[in-house]
């Protein structure tokens, strides 16, 4: 996903992280992928982070694309994690639950310019085999919380990305892209056609089907 972040909140976040204290990634693994987490994030007692957090979140709400791929009911706050020559994320897979909360979706948000280092690839496992995923600094990729997936390790420069995990509203992968295929069909079509009576009928198709499947 294209420009999660606009270019002014990304040069926000990178100068709050060059003076941000960094703690173990550790601390907030679950138990097995505690065993392969070499990384570095924001500890907790960094007076900024919640609310550079809370500004990552409400930019992601605001995106039109993001609300309609995960139809998030909620958000967790993000982390901020850097990764530098000799860092590395083994194959993991995120916990179910966070904090009392289910999780369908993580979200990885890169915050480096991909030129200004060399490795750091998320890896994200499917039955198509492995994707190997490196974004633009404010890009961002939304994949299923129970895949496996890894970042590989960093050989040079320095790897700054959030992390975040949303619990949806529509807890079926196969509803979740049924109706965001039908949220993007019914918003090029109006962009091109206007308020039709076709459009309308769509708007009530894509109610009807919210309705069958959102859990609130």
């Amino acid at each position: 996903m294209s420009d999660l972040l606009d270019a002014a909140l990304v040069a926000e976040l990178r100068r709050w992280l060059d003076g941000a204290r960094f703690a173990d990634g550790r601390a907030t693994a679950g138990r097995d992928a505690r065993l392969v987490k070499h990384n570095e994030q924001v500890g907790r007692d960094d007076a900024d982070g919640a609310e550079m957090g809370e500004r990552v979140s409400e930019a992601l709400r605001r995106n039109r694309l993001f609300a309609a791929a995960a139809r998030p009911h909620t958000i967790r706050p993000p982390i901020f994690s850097r990764y530098v020559p000799g860092m590395e994320y083994g194959t993991h897979m995120d916990d179910a639950l966070m904090g009392g909360m289910r999780t369908d979706l993580s979200l990885t948000v890169f915050l480096s310019d991909p030129g200004s280092y060399d490795g750091g690839e998320l890896v994200i496992e499917s039955s198509a085999g492995e994707q190997e995923v490196k974004l633009p600094a404010g890009c961002g990729v939304l994949y299923p919380t129970g895949a496996l997936h890894r970042v590989a390790p960093v050989t040079r420069g320095e790897r700054l990305a959030a992390v975040t995990w949303v619990r949806s509203l529509v807890r079926d992968p196969g509803a979740r892209e049924i109706l965001f295929d039908l949220e993007n069909a019914r918003h090029l079509l109006k962009e091109r056609l206007g308020q039709t009576p076709e459009m309308l009928l769509l708007s009530k198709v894509q109610g009807n089907l919210l309705r069958r499947w959102v859990e609130d």
